[in-house]
């Protein structure tokens, strides 16, 4: 129990330093390639939090054994939106990027509609939903990168930044101190809870799915911290297009999946959650404190509905 403990702050350490690394990197990369902060936010961030859910799934698909993924990517969705963003916008203010608001979060909430669409029938998610997911990934990644062409800086204005293999040292270092971090920290307070006398079941829907999603967490308050908000609601809503878009679609391709109706009820509110936070914030430009305050407070209830259903 004591190593538990111990292995907790480590793994805390291993988080928080690896997330303030890749941050600064994935930041000086926008600027030497001249985009805006939130395009890296919405594509090199993005998979770099949802690494640790990809590989997962990816080897669930392979031993045929995924029929959790589908929940898993709807309660890290959930927790991305609510306690990511909310927590980041009480550490400070995230002005409502205009690309976001008018593109990218409406299409976070239609991709979990075609999700619903293709499982709410049958229950199931057939190579042929996993294809469809993937084109609209296709989509997606060929409409940023076309967005970031348009929105190039001056190649005339100066820009203070670091050298490109500092950079990528940041990132790639970053990225494995925060996937580090996060297993140390899922195993360790898994071992924990299990002392106590909590279930595996009740772990799983607390502290497993929690952990999942610290990447995304920890990433998207340290860069509203640093003032990078473009990198941290980049981050939040990219990396849920990617976990439906890229990590179910590539899942269901390579093995298809059965799903179960909590995780259609649990969709649902998903897409309830997501259409109330973007009209929003699309009304006010902005994420306040009060904002995320009421973000913390509807994920507390949704906790305490999923604990009371378990």
């Amino acid at each position: 129990m004591i190593m538990a403990y111990v292995w907790l702050v480590v793994g805390f350490v291993f988080l928080i330093k690896g997330a303030d690394l890749f941050v600064e990197g994935s930041s000086s990369v926008a600027k030497i390639l001249r985009v805006p902060s939130v395009i890296i936010g919405l594509t090199v961030v993005a998979f770099g939090t949802s690494a640790p859910e990809l590989a997962v799934s990816v080897t669930a698909a392979l031993s045929h054994n995924n029929g959790i993924a589908v929940g898993n990517v709807i309660g890290s969705n959930i927790f991305n939106l609510l306690m990511v963003t909310g927590l980041s916008c009480i550490v400070m203010t995230l002005p409502a990027d205009k690309k976001i608001m008018k593109g990218d979060f409406p299409f976070s909430i239609f991709v979990a509609v075609v999700l619903l669409a293709g499982i709410a029938f049958d229950y199931r998610l057939s190579r042929v939903d996993g294809v469809i997911l993937l084109a609209l990934f296709g989509y997606f990644l060929y409409r940023t990168i076309q967005a970031a062409k348009d929105g190039r800086m001056d190649e005339g204005e100066e820009i203070r930044t670091m050298s490109s293999a500092k950079s990528l040292i940041f990132i790639v270092g970053g990225l494995v101190g925060i996937v580090l971090g996060g297993d140390l920290v899922v195993d360790s307070a898994s071992s924990i809870a299990a002392a106590f006398g909590l279930s595996q079941n009740l772990i799983g829907l607390t502290i497993v799915a929690m952990g999942t999603s610290l990447p995304e967490l920890v990433t998207s308050v340290v860069a509203s911290r640093k003032g990078e908000n473009g990198l941290a609601l980049g981050n939040v809503i990219g990396s849920n297009i990617f976990n439906i878009l890229l990590i179910l679609g590539l899942s269901s391709v390579l093995s298809p999946i059965q799903v179960t109706v909590v995780s259609v009820y649990d969709l649902i509110c998903l897409i309830v959650f997501s259409g109330i936070f973007w009209i929003v914030g699309k009304r006010e430009m902005r994420y306040s404190r009060i904002h995320g305050i009421s973000m913390v407070a509807v994920y507390a209830a949704y906790m305490i509905y999923i604990i009371l259903r378990a």
